[in-house]
């Protein structure tokens, strides 16, 4: 097709095989738009195409990807801010018949549906890095590092040193936003399918106000997993940690009052969590 669609914060350009995605620069951007820059994404790795109304005169028009074929969606698991979903492109109101349009040659052209065998899309290009709350995440496309912080880092991190973790050696990755309590990314082993704390677990990091922030995690989990599935990594699967241990749950309560008497965590939400913890006991 050739052609080109600009909305707010990206423009779409419509290929034989392929949408490009360029995202914009400046201070209304997301973050995130910034960081991934523009993205190919292959027909075969879109399942449908939507158009819907949007907020103050606007239509969104959406390419919904197909489950499995983008790693920085699959990390993502569904916690992404609309306004941050990178497969959205916001468009004034009058543009809908030349948006219908597009999502018409769109459907037209894509053959492909259900889960995908393999990544489709490209994972964001590494070397990454990030400060976490309690470290530094490095990624250099073989091993993931994590150098501790002495000012954030827990006991437990500290005593067991600077970590790192060779692709070869994990399963998959774990992504919790840090826009919500208890952000954090944990690397899966496949010889270690223990779960702990991750303030306690030397294969996590956490996040924090400031710390680890989506654009910089999130593109960094991507290409994480992007590599251990290249290297042959299973699927990430669901784990349960069981009961935690009391001194455990006695520090995270410690260090919510903390953040409660900052306030940084409102009455309620320090009540409901106080209780999610006590009843891990």
């Amino acid at each position: 097709m050739g052609d080109v669609l600009a909305g707010f914060h990206a423009a779409w350009e419509f290929e034989s095989d392929s949408v490009l995605i360029r995202f914009e620069r400046g201070i209304r951007t997301p973050k995130l738009f910034q960081a991934l820059g523009e993205r190919r994404i292959p027909l075969e790795a879109i399942a449908g195409v939507t158009l819907t109304p949007g907020k103050r005169g606007t239509v969104v028009l959406r390419a919904e990807p197909r489950p499995g074929a983008d790693p920085l969606m699959e990390a993502a698991d569904g916690q992404l801010k609309e306004a941050c979903d990178p497969y959205r492109l916001v468009l004034p109101a009058e543009r809908e018949t030349l948006a219908e349009y597009y999502a018409d040659e769109l459907r037209d052209r894509l053959t492909q549906q259900g889960p995908a065998e393999r990544f489709l899309v490209d994972a964001p290009e590494v070397p990454r890095a990030f400060k976490a709350y309690d470290a530094k995440a490095s990624f250099d496309g073989r091993a993931v590092s994590f150098r501790w912080f002495w000012t954030g880092a827990s006991s437990a991190k500290w005593k067991a040193g600077d970590q790192t973790f060779p692709v070869a050696d994990l399963s998959g990755v774990e992504w919790r936003s840090p826009e919500v309590f208890e952000g954090h990314l944990r690397l899966l082993r496949r010889t270690d399918s223990s779960v702990v704390p991750v303030d306690q677990d030397p294969a996590s990091v956490v996040f924090g106000l400031g710390y680890g922030p989506v654009h910089e995690s999130l593109p960094f989990a991507a290409a994480v997993l992007a590599a251990v599935r290249s290297a042959g990594g299973v699927p990430a699967v669901q784990l349960h940690s069981g009961r935690r241990d009391p001194a455990d749950v006695a520090e995270r309560i410690r260090h919510l009052g903390e953040l409660h008497s900052a306030g940084l965590v409102t009455d309620e939400e320090f009540s409901v969590k106080k209780a999610e913890l006590l009843a891990e006991l």
